[in-house]
């Protein structure tokens, strides 16, 4: 038992020498390959040995070991580089005196065992296991614009996740409103693929399949890419996506804008809304609040009615109805009661009303509304409020009180809400011109527009006393004004013009003077009547003489003090030099003197 004993163990030790000396792998445990990472497009230091070796690094092999098959690919020669034929001739070189071999160029294929050993007797092997790494792209996100309905039994495709050119593969993982989700049976799946690229980089697909509930309408869907760099772990994060979600209605509603108090001439929108995804097809109806009578109205595609100007008569009763086309379900929104608030027509009595002179007048407004009215008389030339109610009255009437009057009808609970009618006032009398006499400044051989105004009731007629083109536009129902377009020519100069206003109370007239402009003067020749007194006067004036010029008179009384004060100086002086005599005294001096 001994002695067979003996042999086995024998018989093992020696087999494990021949497994050595064979250099059988797996025969001796091999220490763990030292680890290099290095990025795609960088460039890899591959050091024979650890950096205290002091080995001697003159002759050494270089090996690539793929599929556990050493290829050699660099050989060192008395400190000189040589690369061999293959995928790695043209980027190997030598750096620090020969320990390192730089590899440049990184691909995905690079990520292997790279082993150096000494040609010396007794060399040992160095194993470098060299780890690449891409960063993807940014990840692309797809979602699925066709919806998902909740009443599906199963889960349905959500969105789509494509991280493109990245090493080694990345991890994705699917977010919900900013939390991860994960597998969930019948609720949460997610299936992902790869696709290697000729380059040795990875492209990634993920799709996220969930079942999905009303709540999930505005849900926030985003994916996430992790990944290592030799600098550590990042991640990339694709853009937010909302998924549409089908899902029956359980209420339908309307709604009406503008809010608040609506008046006649309003645009209205009647809206039906409902709370499902996508919305049911909607009808309105109208109940009419007298005849208790109900019409369907004409909407547009979006179930919304439009009442453009609304008027008294779209008041009533309106109803939504929503229809599933899915299910055929109907909903009925409750009533909603639409108030068009209205002013009528305003009338005013008398519709045209004239008086005489010195006489009063009265003027009536009506008109009607749902609401309480308030009436204004205002004065439509001054915009002056004459009258707060529906009765005018104008007493001691003048001439100036023909004219046009406002009547403004307003309902103050409806802000806005107003109708307004204007009536004109008419005086009898005789026609009253804006202007009895006018100069006027011309050139000969110019075109010139003459103009007359004049006002009256009955309305008066115009006629000018020369020959030219005229228009007339009435400025108001009593007032008219001639436009007359005449040549300057020496004839008119003498002549002038006449315009004449009448009607069957009488006429009146204008007189228009024209004169060269060159023979104009710095101060006006003819005195000027006041246009009130010219209008209110049917007599003919006469043409005043030229007074004097007012500045000649100025400068002869200055010269005449001036003189006066300069003689007045002088006798003064002389009185106080005594050669001129005054009093008694002086009066007997001079007597003397003369009788000499």
């Amino acid at each position: 038992m001994e002695l067979s004993g003996l042999i086995c163990a024998f018989l093992l030790a020696a087999c494990c020498w021949c497994r050595r000396a064979a250099g059988v792998p797996g025969a001796a445990e091999q220490p763990e390959p030292e680890l290099v990472e290095v990025e795609v497009g960088g460039t890899a230091l591959l050091k024979c040995g650890p950096s205290h070796s002091q080995g001697n690094f003159s002759h050494v092999d270089w090996f690539s070991v793929h599929k556990e098959k050493p290829t050699l690919i660099f050989r060192v020669r008395q400190g000189q580089g040589h690369s061999e034929s293959g995928e790695y001739q043209h980027r190997l070189s030598l750096q620090d005196k020969g320990t390192t071999l730089a590899l440049t160029h990184i691909t995905p294929h690079d990520e292997r065992i790279f082993l150096c050993q000494g040609r010396r007797p007794g060399s040992q092997k160095h194993r470098i296991q060299l780890r690449v790494y891409k960063a993807p792209e940014e990840p692309s996100i797809q979602v699925n614009a066709l919806g998902i309905s909740v009443n599906s039994k199963e889960p349905e495709e959500v969105a789509t996740c494509v991280g493109r050119n990245g090493y080694p593969l990345p991890q994705v993982i699917w977010y919900k409103n900013g939390r991860p989700l994960k597998e969930e049976k019948n609720r949460v799946h997610i299936q992902s693929s790869q696709i290697v690229e000729s380059s040795g980089l990875y492209t990634l697909q993920s799709v996220l399949k969930a079942q999905l509930a009303k709540e999930d309408k505005d849900a926030q869907f985003y994916c996430e890419l992790s990944y290592r760099l030799p600098s550590g772990n990042h991640m990339k994060e694709s853009r937010e996506v909302t998924v549409p979600v089908f899902y029956p209605a359980e209420r339908v509603w309307l709604e009406v804008e503008p809010e608040g108090m609506l008046k006649e001439g309003d645009r209205v929108e009647i809206r039906c809304l409902a709370d499902g995804n996508p919305p049911p097809h909607f009808s309105i109806s109208k109940q009419n609040l007298s005849t208790r009578e109900i019409e369907e109205e004409q909407t547009d595609d979006n179930g919304v009615l439009v009442l453009e100007p609304a008027q008294r008569e779209h008041s009533g009763l309106y109803q939504c109805q929503g229809l599933d086309l899915e299910t055929t379900a109907s909903l009925l929104s409750d009533q909603q009661e639409l108030l068009v608030n209205y002013v009528s027509d305003v009338r005013v009595s008398p519709a045209a009303p004239e008086s005489q002179e010195g006489s009063s007048l009265t003027l009536t407004c009506e008109a009607e509304s749902n609401e309480a009215l308030e009436f204004q008389w205002l004065r439509e030339k001054t915009g002056k409020v004459l009258e707060q109610g529906p009765v005018l009255r104008l007493h001691d009437l003048k001439r100036e009180a023909g004219g046009s009057y406002r009547c403004v009808a307003s309902v103050p609970s409806v802000p806005g809400l107003n109708r307004t009618r204007l009536v004109n006032v008419a005086i009898f009398g005789s026609p009253w011109m804006a202007v009895r006499e006018r100069k006027m400044w011309v050139k000969e051989n110019s075109l010139l527009n003459l103009s007359c105004e004049a006002s009256g009731h009955p309305r008066p007629s115009i006629a000018w006393s020369i020959e030219g083109t005229a228009s007339e536009q009435d400025q108001d129902p009593q007032s008219v004004l001639s436009t007359l377009n005449v040549l300057v020519t020496p004839e008119l100069l003498e002549t002038g013009a006449e315009c004449v206003a009448s009607n069957s109370l009488g006429r009146n007239t204008t007189i228009i003077i024209l004169e060269l402009d060159s023979n104009r003067t710095a101060s006006l020749s003819t005195s000027t009547v006041s246009p009130h007194a010219r209008a209110n006067s049917t007599s003919t004036e006469k043409k005043l003489p030229e007074p004097e010029s007012k500045g000649v008179v100025i400068v002869a009384v200055t010269v005449c003090v001036l003189v006066l004060a300069v003689l007045g100086a002088v006798l003064y002086f002389f009185y106080k030099k005594g050669k001129l005599p005054c009093g008694r005294s002086g009066k007997q001096e001079m007597e003397r003197n003369t009788s000499i």
